[in-house]
């Protein structure tokens, strides 16, 4: 079992003031909104107290009965009551809450103040963790208000501060260095800091060489899918007849979130929508019985990744629902069935059978030119699709968006063609590629080379003002202490306010994402670490530095 070191508090203080002058005028400002909120929910409350009193009086008298503590009872019993009461209330003011612990009215702003922001994830990292969204298309995904701050998104405050407020090189060097020096981030590391406003670089180690980056890779993915095919591009799934052949052919669209649960009313294509209107389209041709098929041939190369068959992965094909799972997870490692086209078209058949259409048992195939449309249904935006890879880290969906790539900008759609074409879309929308080797979408593969300079690069891009199309890349980063990989992290630190992709493989951990300073200035950073032999307080380490860059001032 691993134990984090703890650190001499000596050694800790100065951090830990960092960390509270950085939250103390996020708390004044706090404290300035809830003042006004909480006496009028006081004066609404004082006559609920009242009564409460009144009707707990007798019982309260029994209970305490004529000791000499019984009066200092009876004001504890109060106290209680009116401390509870207003408890209540001041939740219901600060609400509503939905079902991650997220404040739908922050939600609801974060969809305001970015138009181009996505939708609900679904569940998180931790399964048990469902969404509330409603029917309909999915709700934008949860954002923190500071980060949005620090993107321009209506922070006063931070706007008319900024001009002063840019750190100095040597003053993020002098937090950061002797955090990075520690042995736990084995014998390789690089960093990158980036001012996101001006593109100012404040701090570089190794930034330049390229390191096995894991999941942090799907930072790369996300902009070159959005900026290849843009944030509004769908993936269908469809049925088509071949003309006097009664053959219904299931062709795959590379849609990795397409589900056969009863969930498809939050705005995933079901296959349950589908097989309806494809047997109410059989009907009014007289067809109540079909040979029925399957076509993925969209993608190409083999389905394996070179990793071989793995719990973080299905096979990689353009036919698939619920990425394969057998169960009921949405995110984590789980084995998959063994072919996810086929079980797919199983389960389509069984939906089939329901609205009265029998079909033989699925093969595979490819529909004709010839072949008439029947029915299909498409993936929510490709905005959303990128912000639930980011959040959960999802595998499928990235080598889904890598191979999508690939097909927009002509490339053949297997691992290879897939990563080149990232690559390709990154050097065309000029962004420092030396040292770059990209083998596939998700970063499974220990190929994969990416500098801290390019990630951080990706990252102020997506938050270019000119380029909102990028958006979901920051958008879709988990939030520290509440959403995906960085659920249970941060717990102490920075929660709220670093939002970063996770990169965990065996010797490798990696932290790329976004910070608000204490200056309100928003920070991209990249941190990556080779060799590393205990996960865990890598792990911990990476985001001590993190923290410290959100507690810095660092002029």
């Amino acid at each position: 079992m691993f134990v984090p070191e703890l650190r001499p508090w000596r050694a800790a203080r100065p951090h830990v003031v960092r960390v509270t002058d950085a939250v103390r005028p996020r708390l004044a400002r706090a404290a300035g909104i809830v003042r006004p909120r909480l006496a009028r929910v006081a004066a609404t409350a004082r006559p609920r107290v009242a009564r409460l009193a009144r009707v707990a009086k007798p019982q309260l008298a029994r209970l305490a009965g004529t000791g000499p503590n019984a009066r200092s009872w009876q004001y504890g019993a109060g106290a209680a009551t009116v401390g509870l009461a207003l408890a209540a209330g001041v939740v219901t003011v600060a609400g509503p809450w939905d079902s991650t612990g997220q404040r739908t009215a922050e939600r609801d702003r974060a969809t305001a103040l970015a138009r181009t922001g996505g939708g609900d994830h679904g569940r998180t990292a931790d399964s048990s963790r469902t969404s509330d969204t409603a029917a309909g298309a999915p709700r934008p995904a949860p954002s923190a208000a500071s980060v949005l701050v620090g993107l321009g998104g209506g922070g006063a405050d931070v706007v008319k501060s900024a001009p002063n407020a840019l750190p100095t090189g040597a003053g993020v060097a002098g937090v950061l260095t002797p955090l990075l020096a520690d042995p736990v981030l084995g014998a390789r590391h690089a960093a990158a800091v980036v001012d996101v406003a001006t593109g100012r670089r404040l701090y570089g180690a190794g930034a330049g060489t390229g390191l096995t980056p894991a999941s942090t890779t799907k930072i790369a993915t996300a902009v070159a899918a959005l900026s290849a095919m843009g944030g509004e591009h769908r993936l269908t799934t469809r049925t088509v007849l071949e003309p006097d052949t009664r053959e219904l052919v299931l062709v795959g669209g590379g849609d990795p979130t397409l589900t056969a649960r009863d969930d498809d009313g939050a705005g995933w294509a079901g296959l349950r929508t589908l097989a309806a209107s494809s047997a109410a389209a059989l009907k009014k041709r007289g067809l109540t019985h079909v040979t029925l098929s399957y076509d993925t041939t969209l993608y190409a190369g083999s389905e394996v990744h070179p990793i071989g068959p793995n719990g973080n992965l299905a096979r990689v094909t353009a036919l698939s629902a619920d990425e394969g799972r057998p169960d009921d997870s949405t995110s984590g490692p789980v084995t998959r069935v063994p072919d996810p086209a086929a079980d797919a078209t199983r389960t389509f058949a069984a939906f089939l059978k329901a609205d009265g259409i029998t079909a033989t048992p699925p093969g595979p195939s490819k529909a004709t030119t010839r072949a008439k449309s029947l029915a299909s249904v498409s993936s929510p935006p490709l905005s959303v699709l990128v912000e639930r890879m980011l959040t959960n880290s999802d595998n499928d969906i990235a080598e889904a968006l890598a191979r999508h790539t690939a097909l927009a900008t002509g490339v053949r759609a297997d691992f290879a063609g897939g990563g080149a074409a990232v690559r390709a879309q990154l050097k065309k929308l000029g962004l420092p590629t030396a040292g770059v080797r990209i083998m596939d979408g998700s970063g499974l593969d220990r190929q994969d080379r990416i500098t801290a300079n390019l990630l951080t690069a990706l990252l102020v891009k997506a938050g270019d003002p000119a380029r909102p199309d990028l958006r979901p890349v920051l958008t879709g980063l988990p939030v520290a202490g509440f959403t995906g990989t960085l659920a249970d992290r941060y717990s102490d630190g920075a929660a709220g306010v670093v939002r970063a992709k996770t990169g965990t493989l065996t010797g490798v951990n990696a932290l790329a994402g976004t910070v608000v300073d204490r200056d309100g200035r928003l920070l991209a950073f990249a941190f990556l670490a080779a060799g590393t032999t205990d996960p865990g307080a890598a792990q911990a380490a990476l985001d001590r530095a993190a923290t410290a860059l959100a507690g810095c001032g660092c002029r």
